[in-house]
């Protein structure tokens, strides 16, 4: 374990974050990393549990308690306490083959399962996993490592996103060759266009990129699977095929007025800025994004407007940080469901996933700069307001509560009657979440889909009723955590090697 008293002696230590007023100048990554003493005797609080939940990956009551991926984390962090980071490294890339993205974006359920925080404040894990993995590529531990021998046999991934990256990955070691579609012009699917600069500035997707393209992968984007390419070419042409397109079908609102010019899709609204940045850095050595880099002018802007977005989860906070960049004139954020206790009620024991309040980083933005929370609970739009010439001007608000259906004996929110009010929107974003893989790929392949849209597998299988064709990640299972796709990518790579070899050694 770590240091047997590591837990008594150290509190909890993170990396600062950059001031909210300071940090919306830019759309840089924000925190600042802790000292490689300070990250060490963070290392020195893990107690290596006898069971250790924050590797367990359970699911109860429906919620992940622990790592899905199994990451060997007590063994990790015992390593970063004694100072022997390249095995920590070849530790933690055992089960994770992407730790630069989920040190990132990932929630961390581990920490939320780790023993220390039943009485207190768990392990910094998340924290200590970025620090071993940015040592890796400063030392060069993490650099290409080409397989030595090619089996000939041929794989083709739809989809860049981390389900098909990771498959790509663990297959390429195996030694098979493996090509990756894209239909998107940056390899990296949701990781590059689906989550903003300051949360995964793009410059580390593309440093791993580069590196698996050393070890043998190909790439190809701009190629949209299912209409630019056939799939009976790519069934002709590889040995077999893996379908990792995510869930793509945002959910919409069907409320009077929803055809009002300036009402979009969140990750629309996302991706424009993100490719906008993109743009505004070309020919630029520095990795840093300025609010200055926004200047192709084919963004959606928020600058100078009323915001509304609807939806609470981690998409609707990216969507307030984007707009308060933009320079929005105000922002307003909608969630459906109650407002969380600030702790965990008697019946959201540890070790499942706490159900509490979470103040993310755009809603402390927005406090920062318009004093005040921008959510507003139990709350929806009942009709979008326009104006003469077609544009959102406003949105009527209704209050929710929740009742019991007699039907389904589900608790659902119902609208309570006189409680409307308008508010002032030039800018709807819609964050309402996913409702499934698009039907235009699993139409191509002939692939059978589940009634929620996903393609359909055999329970604990990824392969569908097509010969040599396995769908794996969000357009298998839904939408869900990052941690998850590259769980369900590599798990895929293990099924699709037994399927080419008759037996497969990979993880």
């Amino acid at each position: 374990m770590g240091k047997t008293t590591g837990f008594l002696e150290y509190e909890r230590e993170t990396g600062k974050a950059v001031n909210p007023k300071a940090r919306i100048k830019n759309f840089n990554e924000f925190h600042t990393p802790l000292s490689e003493a300070e990250q060490r005797r963070q290392g020195a609080r893990c107690m290596e549990c006898g069971v250790p939940f924050c590797q367990s990956g359970m699911m109860i009551k429906g919620m992940v308690s622990g790592c899905p991926l199994h990451n060997l984390t007590p063994e990790w962090n015992d390593l970063i306490y004694t100072g022997n980071w390249r095995q920590a490294y070849n530790r933690l890339k055992r089960t994770n083959s992407f730790p630069e993205f989920t040190s990132r974006v990932c929630p961390a359920p581990c920490e939320a399962a780790c023993t220390c925080g039943l009485n207190g404040d768990p392990v910094s894990i998340k924290e200590n996993e970025h620090a071993v993995v940015e040592k890796a590529y400063e030392t060069g531990w993490a650099g290409a490592n080409p397989p030595k021998i090619r089996t000939g046999k041929k794989v083709a991934v739809v989809g860049s996103g981390p389900a098909g990256l990771a498959a790509a990955d663990q297959l390429n070691k195996r030694g098979h060759l493996v090509t990756v579609y894209e239909r998107e012009d940056r390899i990296g699917g949701l990781l590059m266009y689906g989550i903003p600069n300051m949360k995964l500035e793009k410059h580390i997707i593309d440093r791993k990129v580069k590196i698996m393209e050393e070890e043998g992968v190909s790439f190809v984007t701009g190629v949209n699977v299912g209409k630019d390419c056939k799939a009976d070419k790519l069934l002709k042409e590889y040995d077999s095929v893996i379908l990792a397109c995510g869930a793509s079908n945002p959910r919409d609102i069907q409320v009077p007025g929803r055809e009002a010019e300036g009402i979009y899709f969140a990750v629309d609204f996302l991706k424009s800025t993100t490719k906008s940045l993109l743009a505004g850095s070309a020919g630029t050595a520095d990795t840093a994004m300025p609010v200055s880099f926004l200047k192709d002018g084919t963004y959606i802007s928020a600058k100078g407007k009323h915001v509304i977005v609807i939806g609470g989860g981690d998409t609707g906070n990216d969507c307030v940080g984007t707009s308060i960049r933009h320079g929005c004139r105000s922002v307003t954020q909608l969630e459906m469901m109650p407002k969380p206790p600030e702790q965990r009620a008697a019946d959201n024991t540890w070790p499942e996933w706490p159900k509490v309040l979470k103040t993310d980083y755009g809603q402390e933005e927005a406090i920062a700069v318009f004093g005040s929370d921008p959510r507003i609970y139990q709350t929806t739009v009942k009709e979008f307001k326009k104006t003469k010439d077609g544009k959102v001007c406003g949105a009527v608000l209704v209050s929710l509560e929740p009742k019991k259906d007699e039907k389904s004996g589900r608790v659902i929110m119902v609208p309570v009657e006189g409680s409307e009010r308008e508010i002032p929107a030039d800018l709807v974003l819609i964050a309402a979440g996913f409702l499934g893989s698009q039907k235009y790929v699993s139409d191509a392949f002939g692939v059978k889909l589940n009634p929620r849209t996903n393609v359909a597998t055999e329970a604990g299988s990824y392969r569908t009723n097509v010969e040599k064709v396995f769908a794996a990640g969000d357009m298998h299972r839904g939408q869900s955590l990052v941690v998850w796709a590259i769980r369900e990518g590599r798990e895929v790579a293990k099924e699709v090697d037994a399927a080419l070899m008759g037996y497969s050694n990979l993880m």
